[in-house]
């Protein structure tokens, strides 16, 4: 059995355990028996040499980090992971630098990694490395983070089989995130009415933004998407050289709250409404791109045109697009879908779990 650990049950870690309860419950189990044994979050803990009851899981907050928890100690919990019989994996969901610094702890200690913390991939790459040279043994710990990058869409997946069979990466190119893409799927398009303002508060009222939209439209999230996409393909790109597109006015950067940010955001409709006419008036529509180019060294994060018979300028709603241009797909492979949201990025990490399972035939271990 594969044992799972949950640091940070919010919305993705919670959708993954219900996920995990209806598998547990489901035919497939036999096959890859993967079952919840901890959970922490900011401050309870509580971890078990069992799996936790159906029961308990879906009420974990009350069943499991209830009044008789521990108080949350990620040392201690590593501790006792790392003492439990048969394999064990960590699911790191949250956002954490600090929770990041911990993997090479974990990995030390023969603890798998499983995450949807695009941190320790994007951060100083000399923590990259030093996953890289944990995890390197075919027999040793392993990390995966396929959600870091387009939720469940198999993107790190689909970019590690092209470079593992001798491929040549091109360039990859990408609408990688979900605001921007209904942001701009939604202002530039033919016949489209309405203000990039009112686009962005739709966007914002729906869900789609950060509390603080600036958080998307400054472009650091696909930085770090492009990032690591670079990484793993051999390219040593930085978020701290790469070149990105801060779409946010000057004047409005600076501005404290997200409400004055959002009530002075119509006074540069003008200024966006002049890009996209000049975008249309070419035959084109604006669309908010990151791109690996380690060939030519222009990797990049920025605000671009595309011709309306291009796949990116017929993107709907918040999906993510994101296409592979290789020496054996000179004609893009392209990998389309939804890019965000807790239920799709709980399904990128389940999936990674079942390839810890998987490459080490966790259905025949014993606990």
């Amino acid at each position: 059995m594969l044992n799972v650990a949950i640091v940070g049950p919010g919305l993705v870690g919670s959708a993954l355990i219900q996920q995990l309860v209806a598998h547990s419950q489901s035919s497939r189990f036999g096959r890859l028996p993967i079952a919840v044994i901890g959970i922490i979050n900011s401050k309870k803990m509580a971890v078990s040499s069992t799996p936790f009851a159906v029961g308990d899981l879906s009420e974990w907050k009350t069943k499991i980090l209830g009044d008789s928890a521990s108080a949350a100690d990620l040392m201690q919990f590593g501790s006792s992971l790392a003492a439990l019989k048969g394999p064990t994996a960590v699911v790191d969901c949250t956002s954490s630098d600090a929770i990041a610094e911990l993997y090479p702890l974990w990995l030390s200690k023969g603890l798998h990694v499983v995450t949807p913390n695009k941190k320790a991939f994007s951060n100083d790459i000399s923590l990259f490395r030093k996953i890289q040279e944990l995890t390197a043994s075919p027999t040793g710990p392993s990390i995966y983070h396929e959600a870091t990058v387009g939720a469940g869409l198999p993107v790190l997946s689909t970019l590690n089989d092209l470079v593992s069979t001798g491929d040549k990466i091109i360039k990859v190119e990408g609408i990688f995130s979900g605001t921007l893409s209904y942001l701009f799927n939604n202002f530039s398009i033919p016949g489209a009415t309405q203000k990039f303002s009112e686009c962005v508060a739709v966007a914002k009222a729906s869900g789609y933004t950060e509390p603080d939209p600036r958080d998307d439209l400054n472009g650091m999230d696909v930085a770090r998407k492009v990032t690591i996409l670079g990484r793993v393909a051999g390219y040593e790109l930085s978020t701290n050289t790469l070149p990105v597109e801060n779409i946010v006015p000057e004047e409005l950067r600076s501005i404290s709250t997200a409400d004055e940010f959002m009530a002075r955001l119509p006074e540069f409709d003008e200024h966006f409404k002049k890009l996209n006419d000049e975008a249309l008036a070419s035959g084109s529509v604006l669309r908010y791109v990151g791109m690996v180019d380690g060939v030519n060294n222009q990797s990049s994060v920025k605000l671009a045109r595309y011709p309306l018979d291009h796949p990116f300028a017929s993107l709907k709603g918040s999906d993510n697009i994101i296409a592979f241009t290789t020496e054996r797909f000179p004609n893009p492979l392209i990998v389309q879908g939804a890019g965000a949201g807790a239920a799709v990025t709980a399904f990128g990490i389940f999936s990674d779990l079942i390839k810890v399972c998987e490459r080490f035939d966790v259905s025949s271990a014993k606990i």
